[in-house]
């Protein structure tokens, strides 16, 4: 192996004419086939195919896990909404406004997501070791918790979003003639 400034394949000949120079009957790698750089060697590896499958896996889990939750809270809010439709027509008649109703549904949903939370740090560090097994990424890594808890919070106040603008718009006498 040879380390260059420059491009690999460049330094080819020259390191032929070394090797040659220094030992004749040393043969060079490389010579019946074109060389290869570090990084396919390390590509080639079944090792580093294995990580990398396991990594690709995971993140595809995780993306669906994500999608599951963000359709899974919106539905519930939704619902949460539908069922409340009186209550929140009566809160308007009596005066209420609109950022009033949207904060009662954002709380609702808060609540879920800050218990959801806690039990996922929760459970993540108790797992750490296991996981730890499959990635070399540490899951108790303060950066990774805050970035997907992050992440979380942006998913779960877009997913109420929608729900929130509908209980907010919802028109008072519609309301009260609702069920």
């Amino acid at each position: 192996m040879v380390r260059t400034s420059g491009s690999p394949l460049s330094m080819l000949h020259a390191v032929r004419v070394q090797v040659s120079s220094a030992d004749p009957t040393q043969q060079v790698a490389g010579e019946t086939t074109s060389p290869a750089t570090l990084e396919e060697l390390i590509t080639m590896q079944s090792q580093w195919q294995q990580g990398h499958l396991v990594t690709m896996l995971l993140g595809a889990f995780a993306l669906l896990a994500l999608a599951l939750a963000i359709v899974g809270l919106y539905s519930v809010v939704s619902y949460s909404v539908a069922q409340r439709t009186n209550e929140f027509g009566i809160r308007m008649t009596l005066g209420a406004q609109r950022s009033e109703l949207m904060r009662i549904v954002f709380a609702f949903a808060g609540f879920s997501v800050t218990i959801g939370l806690a039990a996922g740090v929760l459970l993540s560090s108790a797992f750490n070791k296991l996981l730890a097994a499959w990635t070399p990424a540490s899951s108790g890594d303060p950066l990774i918790l805050w970035g997907v808890t992050l992440l979380l919070v942006c998913a779960s106040t877009m997913a109420s979003f929608f729900p929130a603008r509908r209980a907010s718009s919802i028109d008072p006498m519609e309301a009260l003639r609702h069920e």
